[in-house]
């Protein structure tokens, strides 16, 4: 019994090895998928990470999705096979509308697209100013899709370009309440904390919320001098 046990683990590990080489021995991707998520034609700020979409390809044994994350400048990328895909927006992922449609994508050497989506909300004519230790930002917030209302208004500071909810040195916020005309622009104030002060330098950036939905849209993170 051990001679037939020593045998069944010396035809596991070789099949193993071999399996090993196998899978090392094959090609990597090299055919590269770029987009942007826009609306009017502008890609939309988010949260760097925060947002996900999928990839799908038909005609594999192994069917399963491939995970797509953007970027806080609204672009993406992924590094693929050639192929035919489905690209998939998830439900309740994004500051904007649910869409269930999917995108088909013929992927051959390059291919770059744009996915248009119905936000509830965007951002336009940002501008910050700094006096002593408080940084004033302004945007107009304008709706775009109805169907949700706004729940607040957010500015963040932080020493890195990626500023946002999750990533950030300091913030303040305008609840909805407060806010009463869309036409008119919002100011938004935020002192500016010691760990940031004595970097010379930090990075501002303002996003806004809808109410039921977990991701903001955001302005272009914005440097800015001390």
């Amino acid at each position: 019994m051990k001679v037939n046990k020593y045998i069944y683990c010396f035809f596991a590990i070789a099949m193993a090895i071999v399996m090993g080489c196998e899978k090392d021995n094959y090609e990597a991707p090299t055919s590269m998928l770029t987009g942007r998520v826009v609306y009017d034609g502008e890609p939309l700020g988010l949260r760097s990470g925060g947002v996900q979409m999928e990839l799908w390809q038909h005609g594999y044994d192994l069917f399963s999705k491939i995970p797509v994350y953007i970027d806080q400048d609204g672009t993406f990328s992924a590094r693929l096979f050639d192929g035919n895909y489905k690209l998939v927006l998830l439900r309740g992922n994004g500051p904007w509308a649910d869409n269930t449609d999917s995108l088909d994508v013929n992927l051959k050497g390059t291919a770059s697209i744009d996915i248009t989506v119905d936000p509830y909300f965007i951002i336009t004519n940002q501008s910050f100013q700094r006096s002593g230790d408080v940084i004033t930002g302004t945007v107009t917030v304008k709706q775009v899709n109805t169907s949700r209302a706004l729940e607040r208004v957010a500015i963040y500071l932080g020493q890195t370009l990626i500023v946002d909810q999750n990533n950030s040195a300091a913030r303040a916020e305008i609840a909805s309440g407060d806010v009463d005309d869309f036409t008119q622009p919002i100011d938004l104030q935020v002192s500016i904390p010691a760990s940031l002060a004595s970097k010379g330098y930090l990075f501002a950036r303002i996003g806004v919320k809808a109410n039921g939905v977990a991701e903001y849209v955001y302005s272009h993170p914005e440097r800015i001098a001390l």
